[in-house]
């Protein structure tokens, strides 16, 4: 969990929740639905300097995030590039065949995924979990039983990796020698996840027990520990991205690489 703490509150980290959600969904639309190589590249131009400049996190931190969605970049874009159709053949060896239009659609691919993932890691990094819930509770009216409950399984990640430990350390106490091969992963996963699962879901049957006596499935009107409203700056925010997506169709436009 510390990796997520900020090393500082940016205006970001005040935006309503909620609305953030909403917006940064459209965002991904638009990415998703985008078919311009330059539009898309510049996408990921502008949101990776909205990660490393309102993230409140250091940029080496950011950067060590970023690196799996380089990899994925690179899976996804070379897939394309050697397996998927075109006509103008630039290279051919056996199944791969890699042209100008898969070429092309292969970086447009890659572009895409690495959208998502700065658009995805500037929310998570700029977002706490628990007000999320209660904005979408409060300004989208998502019922409460809906809402808890997913706090309430955030809530029980840690209390999952604490019986891991436990389950880890009395494992080693008894002396219990792993097995080779698959054979070994097979033995390791009948010692962890059958008592694991049983801790868990004796835990969710009481968290359960417990909403049920808090009433949460009646679906009346509630008062909440977090009050979440909209502000001055989710306007500014939306002015913000709207300016951020302009910026990058209009130097798609006027400095295209591709054309």
């Amino acid at each position: 969990m510390n990796l997520l703490m900020p090393n500082k509150e940016t205006w970001l980290h005040r935006v309503n929740p909620a609305y953030k959600l909403l917006v940064f969904i459209l965002l991904l639309l638009i990415a998703l639905l985008n078919q311009n190589f330059d539009f898309a590249l510049y996408q990921f131009i502008m949101y990776t300097l909205l990660l490393l400049l309102f993230s409140g996190h250091s940029i080496k931190k950011v950067l060590l995030l970023i690196a799996p969605f380089i990899m994925l970049f690179i899976s996804t874009a070379s897939t394309m590039m050697m397996f998927g159709k075109g006509v103008n053949i630039w290279w051919s060896w056996g199944l791969i065949r890699i042209s100008e239009e898969s070429f092309y659609h292969g970086l447009l691919l890659g572009c895409k995924t690495l959208s998502f993932g700065m658009l995805g890691l500037t929310f998570a990094l700029t977002t706490k979990p628990i007000l999320l819930f209660y904005a979408l509770m409060q300004q989208f009216r998502l019922p409460p039983q809906y809402a808890y409950s997913f706090i309430a399984s955030l809530r029980m990640l840690p209390a999952i990796w604490d019986d891991l430990r436990t389950r880890s350390h009395a494992l080693k106490v008894r002396g219990v020698r792993y097995k080779r091969g698959i054979k070994g992963v097979y033995q390791r996963l009948s010692l962890y996840a059958l008592p694991l699962l049983a801790d868990s879901i004796r835990r969710a049957q009481r968290v359960a027990i417990a909403m049920e006596a808090k009433r949460f499935q009646m679906g009346q009107a509630r008062t909440y520990y977090y009050i979440t409203r909209y502000h001055r700056l989710d306007v500014w925010f939306t002015l913000f991205m709207l300016a951020v997506i302009l910026i990058a169709y209009g130097l798609a436009r006027r400095v295209p690489l591709v054309g």
